[in-house]
């Protein structure tokens, strides 16, 4: 499992399309949000959770779609089903992969574009928290949405519309949590819900994704 995490990790520096595209997306929607909302600290403030966390969840979009397409196209996925490794602990690494490529990095950053946000001092704790807790939930649902079209000719759009539906309760309650604790509020019951999430697609989805991805390889 190390070595298959290790050659993912490699393949996604090396290929493009993971860290720097999705941290790059990531800076640009935080720098034009001011542009279009005008520059009211107030209002930026209000806004600034919700604006992070969203950029963070279509930063994350951007790379799904090559998170099984390289290994579908060279033949890899099928040396990888046919391995002693179980399909499971395989997508499960995968995810881990993108993870650590796309969903921490954009962790880290969150924090520092919220300068640019004008978010409140006591928010900037709970918006990387937030994202810490929801962002593996974002890759463990997008290894599941490759699966379902891994091997489909232009599979991004029809990824994004099959996975954005399963992102809304992971960004409600991410986004729900952060804006509390800029504001001071208390944040346990939001925090608690996103982690049952995460906790909840990383325990079943990829039984599901290794499922389906079975059907797409007969």
């Amino acid at each position: 499992m190390s070595a298959l995490l290790l050659r993912d990790l490699r393949l996604a520096f090396r290929a493009g399309g993971g860290f720097g595209l999705g941290l790059a997306f990531f800076l640009i929607v935080t720098v034009m949000v001011p542009f279009s909302v005008g520059p009211n600290s107030a209002t930026l403030a209000v806004i600034a959770p919700g604006v992070l966390w969203l950029g963070a969840l279509l930063a994350c979009l951007l790379s799904l779609d090559r998170l099984l397409a390289l290994d579908w196209e060279d033949g890899s996925l099928d040396l990888l089903a046919t391995a002693p490794l179980p399909l499971e602990a395989v997508l499960s690494v995968k995810s881990l992969a993108h993870w650590l490529t796309t969903g921490l990095p954009l962790v880290l950053a969150a924090p520092v574009l919220g300068v640019l946000l004008n978010l409140p001092a006591g928010g900037y704790l709970w918006i990387t928290l937030s994202l810490l807790i929801g962002t593996p939930a974002l890759s463990v649902i997008g290894t599941f949405g490759a699966a379902l079209t891994v091997g489909l000719k232009r599979g991004g759009l029809l990824l994004s519309l099959l996975v954005m539906p399963l992102y809304v309760p992971t960004l409600i309650f991410g986004a729900e949590a952060a804006r509390r604790g800029a504001a001071g509020m208390a944040v346990e019951t939001p925090l608690l819900m996103l982690g049952g999430i995460t906790l909840g697609a990383i325990a079943l989805l990829p039984f599901a994704s290794a499922a389906v991805l079975r059907v797409n390889l007969r």
